[in-house]
């Protein structure tokens, strides 16, 4: 089984709908390690050594936030300027994370028809991610295609949402039980398809 390690980061998770769903799913998976950023670290002083070891004892690591101006939350950035230092992370001798997975799991208060070229944010949120892609491969990591909730702003009440926090719940069981198939996960728009309903 592999370990998994979910870095939830909302600025203001009691205005979540759907995050703070996603983040009670995830903590109920066994074998999953959940760590809300913004409830650890409300004044931006993250413990890098204890980041670095609980990075390096996972296999799999998950940032969960809303997407925030076609990013993420700015404790997300942060975490990692700080935490991916040269020589552990990357750069001469930063093997740290080298063959570990990682992925996204994002809300966006969009469809999914406004992310395409043709749509109004004229880029896929694959697209829009790249520089985390980019980190994750900087790293030696596996760089797998996001869980992406959209019109996050549309979902209101538990019948809409629950379903979403379920399937997110499977999808982190499958990365622990290493069912999920990496190839289609590593080239997929989204990694939700892989997941049954």
């Amino acid at each position: 089984m592999a370990s998994v390690l979910v870095l939830y980061a909302h600025p203001a998770p009691h205005k979540s709908r759907i995050n703070r769903r996603l983040a009670a799913a995830a903590r109920e998976v066994k074998g999953v390690t959940f760590r809300d950023l913004y409830e650890l670290y409300p004044d931006f002083l993250i413990d890098v050594e204890e980041e670095q070891k609980l990075l390096k004892e996972h296999d799999v690591i998950v940032l969960q936030h809303p997407f925030y101006w076609y990013s993420a939350p700015s404790l997300v950035k942060e975490y990692l300027d700080l935490v991916l230092t040269y020589g552990w992370a990357y750069g001469e001798g930063g093997t740290a994370l080298q063959g570990k997975i990682m992925l996204q799991a994002i809300s966006a208060g969009g469809s999914e028809e406004v992310y395409c070229s043709q749509g109004r944010n004229r880029f896929t949120i694959r697209q829009l991610l790249a520089p985390f892609d980019q980190t994750a491969f900087l790293c030696g990591m596996r760089y797998l295609a996001p869980h992406i909730v959209y019109s996050a702003n549309n979902l209101a009440d538990a019948a809409g949402i629950q379903p979403l926090a379920q399937r997110y719940a499977r999808l982190l069981a499958a990365l622990r039980d290493e069912t999920l198939p990496l190839e289609l996960a590593a080239s997929a728009e989204k990694i939700n398809d892989l997941i049954p309903a």
